[in-house]
């Protein structure tokens, strides 16, 4: 494989000051070889939908993949928002082309699937596994959600802002008695009751600190949430299936840990697998 992995870039090298200053290296070739020669070779859409046992609601998922040689990028849409024709797009096309693409979730996940290419995730580049123990969707969601809420640093009794709510998430809050805002554009409550905010910027001084989802980068309001977060000085934690290699790019720069969970996702397979966490401290959160 020819390319430009994380052993040949010191960590400064690989952070980002901004989402669009990324975007631009990476079409300059910053991260490895020119994205005009990468081509994508399959593209594919996964839609899922779920209701666990014991839970009042269910969801639907729908994730836009790309695959470069070996790495498989991607992107969360809402369901049905692709327009016919947006998989057929991306296949042959070269990634320069696809991160200029009218399309924010196609231009997201030709940047993810590079990254993924050039920076896979694995200790070389910053990342610890994390091992996800086989069982059912429920069970391992949970298992996740405990990963992710491992990486949040805030001191008991302060408020963490939740910008994409996830139940197995808040519930490991709830857990751990961490006061939450929970935040998502779909509004409505959460499965405890509680009104789910819109306006995630408009909560951000209520908190101490920042869980956000991958989902972000998509709709397109991941970088005003960094820019405040960086501003105010708040941590900022990102789970991601959406961008698992683009957010650990931001580490240091208004990020401070990434759990990263690129294709195929816990939700696809009862089996054992494997997630990533940028920014965590080994000891303490082997301890969670």
């Amino acid at each position: 494989m020819t390319a430009l992995t994380s052993t040949a870039l010191t960590s400064a090298d690989t952070v980002a000051a901004s989402y669009g200053e990324l975007v631009d290296r990476v079409l300059r070739g910053g991260f490895g070889p020119d994205p005009r020669t990468q081509r994508i070779a399959v593209a594919f859409t996964t839609c899922q939908a779920v209701r666990h046992d014991g839970r009042s609601s269910g969801y639907r998922n729908e994730v836009l993949s790309l695959r470069l040689a070996e790495a498989v990028g991607s992107c969360a849409v809402e369901p049905g928002a692709l327009p016919d024709g947006a998989v057929a797009d991306c296949v042959g096309a070269d990634v320069a082309r696809l991160l200029e693409h009218p399309l924010l979730p196609v231009r997201v996940a030709a940047l993810d699937t590079y990254l993924m290419h050039v920076l896979p995730h694995g200790p070389a580049a910053g990342a610890r596994p994390w091992p996800l123990p086989a069982g059912s969707s429920l069970e391992k969601s949970r298992a996740r959600a405990r990963a992710v809420a491992g990486l949040l640093t805030v001191p008991p009794g302060h408020t963490v802002l939740v910008v994409g709510v996830v139940n197995s998430l808040l519930e490991a809050l709830r857990a751990r008695r961490v006061p939450y805002i929970p935040c998502d554009l779909k509004g409505g409550t959460t499965e405890w009751g509680e009104p789910v905010r819109t306006d995630a910027l408009a909560e951000l001084e209520r908190c101490d600190a920042v869980l956000a989802s991958g989902m972000t980068l998509g709709n397109g309001s991941f970088e005003p949430l960094r820019e405040q977060a960086l501003r105010y000085g708040k941590p900022l934690v990102m789970f991601a299936q959406t961008g698992s290699a683009v957010l650990p790019r931001f580490l240091g720069a208004g990020v401070s840990a990434v759990c990263a969970e690129p294709y195929p996702f816990f939700w696809l397979d009862g089996g054992p697998g494997i997630i990533h966490r940028y920014g965590c401290d080994e000891r303490r959160g082997a301890a969670l």
